[in-house]
């Protein structure tokens, strides 16, 4: 889960980046003593994730900073809405403005377009997943704004789990023996996931018994078949290229999980504006 610890991290190097020696301008332009209000206006309409990432970048410069968020992560907004209103001294609202900015933009495109999917495979079951093809640095926040848009996580890194992909097994060799191998080593608490890209690989792998098998890639008249051939014996995920034009197909063929890389990876920032309304 997203915490306080992960937060600033991600806004400290942001900020470090974009003002290294400070804001010229501002410090040149601006008097010390100014003040000023503003208030982040949605532009469209969206899926609000990451207002708490918001506000810890608009109060990081300077603790006299206020911001009072109107919504709450996971809640929609439209055209001219305002998300939260910001106070505090000028100079310090306008050097974390767009650091403020860019990590809310890209925290409600993701959380709007994993509602998308969502909704396009209500009623059948199937849970909607991330996968690890996040922005470099940015993990915890999107996959946190997946959340937000009601879609579920996947493994966080290579550390939480095992999962046996097609070039582990191209060095391997046997996808039975290396499960075995991999289950006599491991916790019994640590879940065992291994990827197929062919049928005929189904029934070693299911030998082997491990928790999930992907179905990578497959048609849809072949997760059919996957699905019946596993027969309840292990968690289906289907993956591979799925958009959200296909992905209402692929749930309806039975799968569990369906994991999505452009939930994190293809999604275009929404458009959300801070508008400086007071000055003094």
């Amino acid at each position: 889960m997203l915490d306080r610890r992960q937060i600033d991290a991600v806004v400290s190097m942001a900020l470090d980046e974009d003002a290294p020696h400070g804001d010229l301008t501002s410090q040149v332009l601006v008097p010390a003593g100014v003040t000023a209000t503003a208030e982040l206006v949605a532009r469209e309409s969206g899926v609000l994730a990451g207002i708490e990432v918001f506000a810890a970048a608009m109060t990081a410069l300077d603790d006299r900073v206020e911001v009072d968020a109107f919504l709450e992560d996971g809640e929609t907004f439209a055209p001219g809405d305002v998300v939260a209103r910001v106070h505090g001294p000028a100079r310090a609202l306008l050097q974390s403005e767009r650091v403020a900015l860019n990590l809310v933009q890209r925290m409600c495109g993701v959380a709007t377009t994993t509602r998308a999917y969502v909704r396009a495979v209500e009623g059948t079951g199937a849970r909607v997943v991330d996968t690890r093809k996040t922005t470099p640095g940015l993990r915890a926040l999107e996959r946190h704004a997946v959340r937000c848009g009601g879609g579920h996580n996947h493994r966080f890194s290579l550390s939480d789990a095992v999962m046996a992909k097609d070039n582990h097994l191209a060095v391997v060799g046997s996808i039975g023996e290396a499960i075995r191998r991999a289950r006599a080593e491991l916790p019994h608490t640590t879940h065992v996931e291994v990827e197929v890209d062919r049928l005929d690989q189904l029934d070693e792998v299911l030998d082997a018994e491990p928790d999930t098998i992907m179905l990578d890639n497959f048609s849809l008249a072949d997760l059919v078949a996957g699905v019946r051939r596993i027969d309840g014996k292990a968690v289906v995920e289907a993956s591979g290229g799925i958009t959200l034009e296909t992905i209402a197909g692929v749930a309806a063929t039975g799968v569990d999980v369906i994991s999505v890389g452009a939930l994190t990876h293809g999604v275009r920032s929404l458009d959300l504006g801070l508008d400086v309304v007071v000055g003094s």
